[in-house]
């Protein structure tokens, strides 16, 4: 049976443990793909410090090496859309943060005609407070990359 093309971006800043339970959802669905947000997108989008591309690149390969034990591909994207305009994935994974994207592609997609990629959205992973493990939270000293609180 072939594998299913699955998908996944983002800018991974701090990998915390949302990003790994993001992962997780889009290994168990098939053969991924990751889109990692360079340096000029992450600065744009998120309006604050962020890790490096090679540091946050390095970061998702040494989890991916030690927790799934895979070589992945790990591209730079410039976009929101990355690959997904051009090639075909069965699915595409996100968090309640980036659903609205995946959305946005999917509509995309049909303008070109072009099937929609099947979204996964998992759930936010919740620090000790209840509220989102992000890293604006972390950077902040407010919880670590696990969610427990350290203020």
């Amino acid at each position: 049976m072939e594998q299913k093309k699955v998908i996944v971006g983002g800018t991974f800043d701090l990998l915390h443990a949302g990003h790994k339970a993001l992962l997780r959802k889009a290994f168990e669905s098939g053969e991924v793909s990751i889109g990692l947000v360079s340096d000029e997108m992450a600065q744009k989008s998120r309006g604050r410090k962020v890790e490096g591309f090679e540091i946050r690149q390095k970061e998702l390969e040494d989890f991916i090496k030690k927790e799934i034990n895979l070589l992945v591909k790990i591209f730079r994207i410039d976009d929101k859309f990355g690959p997904t305009l051009k090639e075909d994935f069965d699915y595409i994974v996100v968090s309640p943060e980036t659903y609205e994207t995946a959305l946005e592609i999917n509509s995309e997609r049909k303008k070109i005609n072009k099937k929609p990629i099947e979204i996964i959205k998992i759930e936010y992973v919740l620090a000790e407070d209840k509220k989102p493990i992000s890293s604006t939270r972390i950077y902040s000293g407010e919880i670590n990359r696990e969610g427990k609180l350290l203020k």
